[in-house]
């Protein structure tokens, strides 16, 4: 498996197969991204947590859309005004991991089978393993809404995307790959650094005066994405 340069898994093709068998008996095997009978989404908001959504004041455009992706620990009371209220879609991993409502879908791309096991045992007898930080055992969420992205999408994305920069792509640029495979018009919030070149987020004091994208390409994402605004094939809303 590509994950495993990613990590220490020392588990085969095999086991993934039968972790994979025992997702599909707990949650939809063939999931629809939205309700349109094509399965696509007419306006897609992919929405960040740079801290330059921080004033401005993008609450309202973010709202209008059809999909509302946010993803890990996006906050959204008490920055309302910048953020929006609503939320179709929330991507998280076990580490970033929250209770959802029942309309809401939850979005893991797995990063390890690990992150598998954790989801179903998450809404099943509870997840207990070693993990550094410690992780939810349990989740409120709506199982038939549940999507898991095959692990070949993060191939896809590091490979032709990002011709293989870095170790693997960020969670915020694999969610904007995958809304322009199923939305007619993506627009994207809450991507970049400050003015001072710290990829910091909008609902966290900045302590590390230094701070960058560690493992992922930051840099090569953020050109994409300004490449992508300027051939008008996504509407890139900078912030402040």
């Amino acid at each position: 498996m590509w994950w495993k340069h990613l990590q220490d898994e020392q588990r085969d093709f095999h086991y993934y197969k039968m972790v994979v068998e025992k997702l599909f008996q707990i949650f939809p095997p063939i999931p629809t991204f939205g309700k349109s009978s094509s399965d696509r989404i007419k306006t897609c908001a992919v929405v960040g947590n740079s801290v330059n959504l921080k004033g401005s004041g993008y609450g309202h455009l973010i709202d209008l859309n059809d999909a509302i992706i946010r993803m890990n620990f996006a906050q959204i009371r008490g920055y309302e005004a910048d953020v929006g209220t609503k939320t179709t879609h929330h991507v998280m991993y076990p580490e970033s991991a929250s209770d959802l409502d029942d309309t809401t879908k939850l979005v893991l791309f797995p990063f390890k089978i690990q992150d598998i096991e954790w989801l179903i045992k998450a809404f099943t007898t509870g997840f207990y393993g070693r993990s550094n930080p410690p992780i939810k055992s349990k989740i409120r969420a709506n199982k038939d809404l549940v999507m898991v992205i095959s692990p070949a999408f993060m191939r896809y994305v590091h490979e032709i995307w990002l011709q293989r920069k870095r170790a693997y792509p960020s969670t915020g640029f694999m969610v904007l790959v995958l809304a322009l495979h199923v939305c007619d018009q993506v627009s994207v919030f809450g991507f970049g650094a400050d003015s001072d070149g710290n990829w910091s987020h909008y609902f966290e004091t900045l302590r590390n005066k230094r701070l960058k994208t560690g493992v992922h390409p930051g840099e090569d994402e953020y050109a994409m994405i300004q490449l992508l605004a300027n051939k008008k094939t996504i509407k890139f809303y900078k912030g402040l």
